[in-house]
């Protein structure tokens, strides 16, 4: 596995995992909430995230942080498509539309985006995979358990890693079932969604147990509420605990980590890679 392809192009993967910078269009996002809820700051916030280094920005328009409220399909893309078009010519990296609903991907792709991020890993809109297939877009595959509304009410699993690998390999195969080229699948084992501090904990240790799959690995751990019980300080900054987990899941061979913080966290790896002999 040496790329993750896409609509117009592949991406090539490494041995220390690509950047996704979060480009959250949103006024209620858990950490950076109302940052780029506005047209002009998300643009020159995915531009700047290019210039320090990432290598696919992630843009958003609906909060999936734990007792979030949906956002009606209309909202979401009266925020998100200004920002995709507001980005033609400015880009040399891919964009990524982080959506569950099919109409705002589709809408998303035609704008420009080539890669379909969904947490419900393509199960909670029943034409989300009609639009991958069609718009040959990449897609990445979560695991959520329940919604964002629900999915922290107690989850509960009798082997947290097990099941999350074994609902990955079934989605993963669902998917090419159905038509999805499978070098066009990223799959992401849903870190924070429907797991507790210890179950985060015990895939983040387990991540090269979900690196033969067949497809990418991305994990996203960014600023979330395990490292700042790890800290003992849930309102610590968590910059340098998101930095930490960036490296041990890239010494455990991630292929993509999506993260706010680019600039120090391409600073972080790019030592990583000097320190380890892992050559890009």
């Amino acid at each position: 596995m040496h790329s993750w392809k896409l609509n117009r192009r592949s991406l090539s993967l490494a041995k220390t995992p690509l950047i996704m910078g979060i480009c959250n269009v949103t006024p209620d996002s858990f950490s950076d909430g109302g940052k780029h809820h506005n047209v002009d700051a998300a643009i020159a916030a995915a531009i700047q995230m290019e210039a320090d280094g990432a290598a696919i920005v992630d843009i958003g328009g609906e909060s999936t942080r734990p007792y979030s409220d949906p956002v009606a399909a209309e909202e979401e893309l009266a925020r998100v498509i200004p920002v995709i078009d507001g980005l033609k010519g400015q880009l040399s990296i891919p964009i990524s539309i982080d959506t569950s609903k099919a109409t705002v991907a589709a809408a998303a792709i035609e704008a420009g985006a080539e890669i379909i991020n969904d947490v419900t890993g393509l199960e909670g809109d029943p034409d989300m995979v009609r639009v991958a297939v069609e718009s040959g877009a990449g897609v990445c595959v979560m695991h959520m358990k329940g919604t964002p509304q629900t999915m922290q009410n107690d989850p509960a699993y009798a082997n947290v890693v097990q099941e999350i690998r074994d609902y990955l390999i079934q989605r993963r195969q669902f998917c090419i079932d159905a038509g999805i080229d499978p070098e066009k699948i990223c799959l992401d084992p849903g870190i924070g969604f429907g797991k507790t501090h210890q179950h985060n904990l015990e895939l983040i240790r387990s991540v090269d147990q979900f690196t033969n799959l067949g497809s990418p690995i991305l994990i996203g751990h960014s600023r979330k509420g395990f490292i700042g019980k790890v800290l003992g300080n849930k309102d610590a900054d968590r910059t340098a605990g998101t930095l930490a987990v960036s490296l041990a899941v890239a010494a455990a061979g991630a292929h993509v980590i999506r993260v706010h913080d680019v600039q120090v966290t391409a600073e972080a790896l790019k030592l990583f890679a000097a320190c380890t002999n892992q050559s890009k």
